[in-house]
């Protein structure tokens, strides 16, 4: 395994608000990690941070060996917490915008993922349910041989069988040496998933390690573990 994130003492305010105070972190390949937090923890503004989405905040970010800049980006594949396609297009049409801009995109990976879904390519996204549509995006994201995937709240506001198909998905089309981080405040149905846990707390890591050690030095769950420690704040 290597490093591929690093997060040195990394702050990030909106006008006089932290939104992340001197954040530290080291995550390796192979690992799937969970960005947990209520909602206003920052777990977004870190993401955006890391995928250089976000300018102006302090410390160092440090992607493969590299900055954030068209080289990380080039090895990061990332599902936002919204919908980032237009509704005029057709599943063909994302296919193609995909296709142009990643050179690492499977379209094999793609047309597997489709049929599993049973979407036709010639349906148009704004026709589309919010589980059908949340499950083509991953599809396109998983399509991606990346390094890095990133999915902010994938998740959220869908249901319980969609939620089982998207884990699945991530589980089964991440290859093995990659970096996976999925940001939720749903722990219940994902928790099993993960290698590892960051609790991002306003905007400050106040536990980080390896899952099954926590579940074994607290005697607990994740969700019941992040429970007590959000007891105050969710």
């Amino acid at each position: 395994m290597s490093t591929l994130l690093q997060l040195n003492n990394v702050s990030k305010s909106y006008g006089s608000t932290p939104a992340l105070s001197g954040v530290n972190l080291s995550l390796e390949s192979g690992k799937l990690v969970g960005l947990l937090g209520p909602n206003a923890s920052g777990k977004t503004t870190m993401i955006k941070v890391i995928n250089g989405l976000l300018k102006n905040y302090s410390g160092e970010v440090v992607i493969d060996g590299g900055p954030v800049g068209p080289r990380s980006k080039a090895i990061i594949s990332y599902l936002p917490d919204t919908t980032y396609l237009s509704d005029w297009m057709k599943v063909k049409d994302a296919i193609t915008l995909f296709s142009d801009m990643y050179p690492d995109f499977d379209s094999g990976k793609m047309d597997t993922m489709l049929h599993n879904m049973e979407i036709d390519k010639n349906q148009k996204i704004k026709a589309m349910s919010k589980g059908t549509k949340e499950k083509m995006q991953l599809a396109l994201v998983m399509s991606r041989d990346a390094k890095i995937y990133i999915f902010d709240e994938p998740i959220g506001g869908v249901d319980p069988a969609a939620r089982e198909y998207i884990l699945e998905v991530i589980r089964h089309y991440r290859s093995q040496d990659s970096l996976v981080i999925i940001s939720t405040h749903l722990i219940t149905d994902i928790e099993e998933i993960f290698d590892q846990v960051i609790f991002l707390k306003k905007g400050q890591v106040v536990l980080f390690d390896d899952a099954q050690a926590i579940r074994d030095k607290e005697g607990k769950s994740i969700n019941d573990l992040f429970k007590e420690v959000f007891r105050h704040v969710v």
